[in-house]
């Protein structure tokens, strides 16, 4: 009986450590939640509108510039606030162009001053939009001036374009070229005693290359050199028409770039006035002086300015309601199987949906889908194409504006459009599929694990823990191969070539848009604008609008969407301060590495993915 009473006792003390816990738990949430709106409305901006009566616009971008803003869960913030990422502030492309297009009509604003310190390096492509929006306002005859302390390669690209470009005494331009630079595991997984087993066709399809080899094989470093030398050739061409210098100065030999700053003892900001990179080397307070005689006084000490993020909100769309819209879908980032928010990713599902719905509103006459991917799942780029299918047989014609990337499964989903469109210094092509497996057989056995057992089939047990059977590696192989035979038989059938011509241009290279078009690939040479014109010109549309397509988040998750972002970006902060300055490179590639690895989901392991096109410096 003793026994029987200690034992109910024992459960009703586990029963009510249970119940304290929930309640406690529940607690928490429930102060959570109370904590985030109190920070939700006091975040509120509450200020008067902003008077921006005779001002110029600050373009203080500060973060990444993106195509479309990322839906990030509170999942995912909270993943990126224990790997100690920065925080991230996201500019949409067309918001940073369309801004700038209203301004230069704005009779309120009186001139464009870049200042971008906070800008994070971006791909040429996006730059040369950005750019031709700048070029637009200069044309409506107001100024622009840029100033900086030390201009990154991306920064000085947009500071080119201005009438007058002005630097600090102490600062530099920092010119380091394109490169494509991966870390290779191949030595590491020996180590480890990880076996790879890597299966593909092509040539030049070099993502398996990390895991199989500790470095760049001849065909590959042949095939990046190619495309990396085009796209420097058009960025340091641009900056010499702006500059009205030599480009071949911006491309100087190091012993002769030695010489030259021993020439000034070593004073980087005279050697850059030198070379004409910039105009005119003044101190702030200096600058603030040429600033105010420029635009006036504020009385405040600075020049009547207004900042980009304060006048973005001010510029409405004047589109009217029309029956006639063309439909943007945007397709950014690594494709992945299934229906997903997750952060830099395309979820094949949600993108098939997105065009489905475009497909269905009868409004819509056209849709230009915007691609910028380095591919992903074979699967699921053939699901979005499918839809890319239907919209054309429901009469719809369907024009791709190729971004900075739309390589392997980013051409997979483009190839059927009616027209594709692509930036001279779009990276395409990568046509090719690859598989690939890893099995730690031998590192178990090594602590004394072993897997043994039996099975219906050859492949009942097949996974990581076993040694691959030859005769199921040579079934993943012949799929890998099926799968690149679709591939070049969709570029055969929709881009008018015979299967051997497909393949010739296949083969996993990499190619520039320039390239494309000479190869067929594409159609045209065009920014998104140039695919608008098109999309209304095969629909036979003289007045439109433009509906962009987009996931839509429910009233709770946009709540706790804005709650996470402004909580978590100071602790983001606080973590990326703890990483040493010299591991930060080296930690945020093997992120990057991990994170790719995590977004393969196929349901049969086939990829069409470009690895290079997204390791290329900025």
């Amino acid at each position: 009986m003793k026994m029987l009473f200690k034992g109910i006792g024992k459960i009703f003390r586990i029963l009510w450590k249970l119940l304290s816990f929930t309640r406690q738990l529940i607690l928490n949430l429930f102060f959570l939640a109370f904590i985030g709106v109190i920070i939700f409305a006091l975040t509120q901006s509450t200020e008067e509108p902003v008077d921006i009566t005779k001002s110029a616009l600050v373009l203080d971008l500060a973060g990444p510039i993106v195509e479309q803003r990322s839906i990030i869960s509170p999942v995912d913030q909270l993943t990126s606030n224990a790997l100690g990422q920065p925080p991230v502030q996201e500019n949409v492309l067309f918001d940073i162009v369309d801004t700038i297009r209203h301004a230069s009509t704005d009779n309120n604003i009186t001139g464009l001053v870049l200042s971008l310190k906070h800008m994070e390096g971006a791909n040429l492509t996006k730059l040369r939009y950005i750019a031709k929006a700048i070029k637009e306002f200069k044309e409506a005859g107001k100024p622009v001036y840029a100033f900086g302390d030390n201009f990154s390669q991306s920064q000085y690209y947009l500071a080119s374009f201005a009438d007058h470009v002005f630097m600090s005494p102490d600062g530099g331009v920092l010119l380091t070229g394109y490169g494509s630079y991966s870390l290779y595991y191949k030595s590491l997984l020996e180590k480890l005693d990880v076996n790879t087993h890597v299966f593909r066709v092509g040539t030049y399809k070099s993502f398996v290359e990390p895991y199989t080899r500790d470095s760049m094989s001849d065909a590959a470093r042949e095939a990046n050199t190619a495309w990396l030398n085009q796209l420097w050739g058009a960025y340091t061409q641009d900056v010499a028409d702006n500059r009205q210098i030599d480009a071949a100065s911006l491309t100087p030999d190091l012993d002769d770039f030695v010489k030259k700053l021993k020439a000034v003892n070593g004073d980087f900001a005279k050697l850059t006035l030198n070379m004409g990179l910039v105009d005119e080397l003044v101190s702030r307070p200096q600058l603030h002086q040429k600033l105010i005689d420029a635009f006036g006084d504020d009385d405040n000490d600075s020049f009547n300015h207004i900042s980009y993020y304060d006048y973005l909100p001010t510029v409405v769309s004047t589109d009217l309601p029309s029956d006639n819209k063309i439909a943007v879908v945007v397709a950014s980032g690594a494709i992945v199987d299934g229906d997903g928010r997750q952060q830099g990713t395309i979820a094949g599902d949600t993108t098939a949906a997105m065009l489905r719905d475009a497909r269905l509103d009868d409004s819509v006459k056209a849709v230009v889908l915007r691609v910028d991917s380095p591919g992903g799942s074979a699967f699921a780029s053939e699901v979005i194409r499918n839809q890319v299918d239907a919209l054309k047989q429901a009469g719809k014609p369907v024009v791709v504006s190729m971004s900075s990337l739309a390589a392997s499964g980013g051409y997979w989903i483009s190839s059927s459009a009616d027209k594709i469109i692509a930036q001279p210094t779009t990276i395409t092509g990568s046509i090719g599929i690859f598989a690939i497996l890893t099995t730690f057989e031998k590192g178990l056995e090594k602590v004394g694990i072993y897997n043994d057992g039996v099975g219906t089939t050859p492949f009942a047990g097949v996974g990581v823990t076993r040694e691959l059977p030859e005769g199921v590696a040579q079934v993943f192989q012949l799929g890998v191969e099926h799968g690149y035979q679709r591939f070049i038989g969709l570029v055969s059938q929709f881009r008018n070539m015979s299967l051997e011509q497909a393949d010739h241009v296949a083969q996993g290279r990499v190619w520039t848009g320039k390239d494309a078009l000479e190869l067929g690939l594409v159609d045209q040479l065009g920014d998104f604008d140039d695919a608008i014109t098109e999309a209304a010109k095969l629909a036979e549309l003289e007045n439109y609008e433009l509906q962009w397509v987009k996931e839509q988040l429910s009233p709770a998750e946009q709540f706790l969407q804005n709650f996470t972002v402004k909580v978590n970006a100071h602790l983001n902060n606080v973590l990326w301060e703890q990483v040493p300055s010299a591991l930060k490179p080296a930690s945020q590639q093997v992120l990057t590495d991990l994170t790719t690895l995590s977004n393969f989901n196929d349901p049969k392991g086939q990829y069409a993915f470009c690895l290079n096109c997204i390791n290329s410096e900025k």
